[in-house]
């Protein structure tokens, strides 16, 4: 086999060929290094250069016939960017690639056609992740619209009285949220077994007005009989209800809380939102609880998030709504 060249590239021939290969023909690393016979860490680092250069297409735009100018465009030393340079704005930016199929480096080149002379790839790349790590962790765990409804059940319950006995029987409190909005519902039933899992799971697309690609859910003995690590087995009720809506069902690994963190999220929010509002409260019956708690809902999707600037509601509308699939 031959060996491929390790060191800086001399032949700028050899950069502009990875340039076509990659842009012209859609060849990959791995393709173009044996092809070429170059290292796939030596043809990354000069598309990474290339990017920051931003040279992102094929062929390479005029003035750039010149292999020294070439050169001097691709290995200039970065120092720091200057100070006037135009800032994006990141908050878009993070919202943004909560849209299907959206990636940083389109961003990136939708920012560098606005603004020619604008921060270099790498630099574009290492200021947002200077962002992300400022911002709140709505943006630091990024999620696509539409991917996954999180559900789980909270922790708390809301005492409901029997009008006529007098008995007091508690409410377990049902919430989903899609990750990728914070969007949330909740609802009260009487119990966490099958028929109220799949009415929870049920009001809860009906509430978001569409399904998602996958439902990440724990691992409750209602919706996962066997909770494996590898392959855990659905309930066979659970699973026609994820067929006839065409969705996935996801159970969370266990001990791996991260699976759902967002949910977990979610309930501890709705425990300080809206139950916690109704401790003084008594309730006769399921229906004015539920009621109760969709008046409380409204008003937690409407606030506005104080890291986001936005809300709940807002950013579904902005990202969430469209990436649905049709409920029915």
């Amino acid at each position: 086999m031959a060996r491929r060249k390790q060191a800086r590239l001399t032949d700028v021939k050899d950069i502009r060929s990875i340039l076509r290969l990659t842009h012209e023909q859609g060849l990959s690393v791995r393709a173009i290094s044996e092809r070429l016979k170059i290292s796939k860490t030596t043809i990354s680092t000069y598309l990474l250069r290339a990017g920051e250069a931003g040279l992102t297409g094929w062929p390479l735009p005029a003035g750039l016939d010149d292999d020294g100018i070439l050169q001097r465009r691709l290995f200039h030393r970065r120092g720091r960017p200057p100070q006037d340079m135009h800032e994006p704005d990141w908050r878009k930016i993070a919202s943004e690639l909560k849209r299907k199929g959206v990636t940083l480096t389109l961003l990136w080149q939708e920012y560098r056609e606005r603004h020619p002379n604008g921060y270099g790839y790498t630099w574009f790349c290492e200021r947002f992740a200077a962002f992300e790590q400022r911002a709140s962790a709505t943006f630091r765990n990024r999620h696509t619209a539409g991917a996954a409804m999180q559900t789980d059940y909270a922790g708390q319950t809301v005492p409901v009285i029997d009008p006529v006995t007098g008995e007091i029987r508690l409410a377990q409190i049902f919430v989903a949220v899609l990750p990728a909005s914070l969007y949330t519902f909740a609802y009260a039933s009487f119990t966490q077994r099958l028929p109220d899992w799949i009415e929870g799971q049920q009001r809860a697309l009906s509430f978001f007005g569409g399904v998602t690609k996958a439902v990440v859910c724990d691992n409750l003995k209602a919706g996962v009989a066997k909770p494996l690590w590898f392959e855990p087995t659905i309930n066979a009720t659970f699973a026609a209800f994820a067929e006839h809506y065409d969705t996935t069902i996801l159970p969370t690994r266990p001990k791996r809380p991260k699976d759902k963190a967002k949910v977990e999220g979610s309930v501890l929010i709705v425990e300080r939102w809206i139950l916690a509002r109704l401790r003084n409260d008594r309730f006769f019956s399921l229906v004015d609880l539920n009621v109760r708690i969709s008046q409380l809902l409204d008003d937690l999707n409407s606030r506005p998030m104080r890291r986001v600037g936005k809300s709940r509601r807002q950013l579904f509308d902005e990202i969430e709504r469209e990436a649905l699939a049709l409920f029915c």
